[in-house]
């Protein structure tokens, strides 16, 4: 497993080892004592979660409040998205930034989102099958996140406007300057 840095302070990309043959391929999706080699990191996964959206479907962009928050190792199994992560962590040198990338089904890269990030993810194929394991349970009472179109954050989720299907819960999501303060 190969770990490539992005942008923001402590998120990484892992690039797993992906063994082919004329059978198809093999590849682990998660090894606990590579995952701490790699990245230096002892975490717990207690959650693994799996969702199925369509062309167009924005999910996000999400995270959990105090003691509820919750690192992420996401990946995509079929089809691909834009992934997108905000830093909201007032005290991070990246504060306020944001990193997308692509996550497909070929090349089978896998996104760690550290606890006190905003994340979400638009379906850019016909359908995706999206997966991710959390360091922490889910809990409504601490769930809250950013709207999707935040002119300070400037995202290009790279497809147009017309063509998202968001869920009304996310339409009415606070703008950045609202959910960190």
């Amino acid at each position: 497993m190969e770990l490539q840095k992005t942008i923001l302070k402590d998120c990484f990309i892992l690039k797993p080892n992906v063994f082919k043959d004329e059978r198809g391929l093999f590849y682990e999706t998660y090894n606990q004592n590579v995952f701490e080699k790699t990245t230096g990191l002892k975490v717990d996964f207690v959650q693994d979660n799996q969702s199925v959206s369509s062309k167009g479907t924005l999910r996000g962009l999400h995270f959990q409040n105090g003691e509820m928050a919750q690192a992420k190792l996401v990946r995509v199994v079929r089809g691909s998205v834009m992934d997108v992560v905000i830093d909201i962590r007032k005290n991070s040198e990246t504060f306020g930034k944001s990193f997308s990338i692509v996550l497909d089904d070929v090349e089978h890269l896998q996104l760690f989102v550290p606890r006190g990030f905003a994340h979400g993810f638009i379906t850019l194929s016909q359908q995706s099958i999206f997966s991710y394991k959390c360091d922490n349970y889910y809990d409504k009472a601490s769930e809250s996140g950013i709207i999707y179109n935040d002119a300070t954050l400037g995202l290009d989720w790279h497809l147009p406007e017309e063509e998202f299907i968001i869920s009304e819960k996310d339409l009415e999501l606070p703008t950045f300057e609202e959910a960190v303060s």
